[in-house]
């Protein structure tokens, strides 16, 4: 697992004028999904389209709120499945969007590396 920080952007996939300010983001492997504040997506005005269970780190399960927006840093491009942020929840870039992104993370280095996407 690794962690760091890197800046992200949200868009409404429905209407590309809707952007969110760049939001500071952990980078984290361990999480699958990417969270973030659920005000900066109602702004943007992505939908919550369904409620998901999550368990935290600590072994806590909460639910919370999921929609889609397209996701930008670092120059790669992803749509993927976000979960709406409450206050106090960590706002996390996790997995899948690394993996819609095309690329594996240098913890080293703190970045993204572009990488080649395998077929089955």
């Amino acid at each position: 697992m690794g962690i760091f920080k890197t800046n992200l952007v949200a868009v409404n996939p429905a209407d590309p004028q809707l952007v969110t300010p760049q939001i500071e983001m952990l980078v984290d492997t361990g999480s699958e999904l990417t969270w973030l504040p659920s005000g900066f997506l109602e702004k943007i005005s992505i939908k919550p389209v369904r409620k998901r269970s999550f368990q935290t780190a600590t072994t806590q399960i909460v639910e919370r709120e999921v929609g889609y927006a397209v996701l930008r840093s670092e120059g790669f491009e992803t749509i993927d499945e976000v979960v709406f942020g409450l206050p106090g929840d960590i706002m996390l870039l996790g997995a899948r969007t690394l993996e819609g992104f095309g690329v594996m993370v240098d913890n080293l280095g703190k970045r993204f590396v572009a990488t080649t996407t395998i077929v089955a």
